[in-house]
């Protein structure tokens, strides 16, 4: 069985709250059965209706158990045009999750901020010695 495509302009008709579509990971989905239900509340679907979802999707970090949600309402897939808009965030999440450039930043930052924790340290010891010796 072949997915319907749906073309940019199509998924953008359907975006009030008993008629939205939204594109996540170039799937078109029908959540209008699931706006009342959702947890972040109705507005944060109608503000991405008929439209290209996919960034703000994934930076909430959705469950395991939205997601599924979510595949149960696919109704199709987005065949992008020339001139469409692109998404920001174009890994999927099991990309997103697994990458190993999520651990080296919070590698590099945790190793900054030893670093400049052990500077105020070293710092702070400095000018303790200094006042000891001006009591002396």
């Amino acid at each position: 069985m072949s997915q319907k495509l749906f073309t940019y302009a199509e998924v953008a008709e359907h975006s009030t709250k008993k008629d939205l579509y939204v594109v996540v990971h170039d799937k078109v989905y029908n959540v209008s059965s699931f706006v009342d239900e959702h947890p972040g509340g109705e507005e944060v679907l109608v503000d991405v209706a008929g439209q290209d979802s996919t960034e703000a999707f994934e930076d909430v970090g959705h469950s395991d158990e939205a997601r599924e949600i979510l595949d149960g309402l696919e109704v199709g897939v987005l065949n992008r045009q020339p001139g469409d808009p692109v998404p920001k965030a174009s890994k999927p999440a099991s990309q997103s999750a697994n990458s190993s450039s999520g651990g080296a930043g919070v590698g590099v930052g945790l190793y900054a901020v030893l670093v400049i924790g052990g500077a105020l340290a070293f710092g702070a010891y400095k000018y303790l010695e200094m006042q000891k010796e001006k009591q002396v």
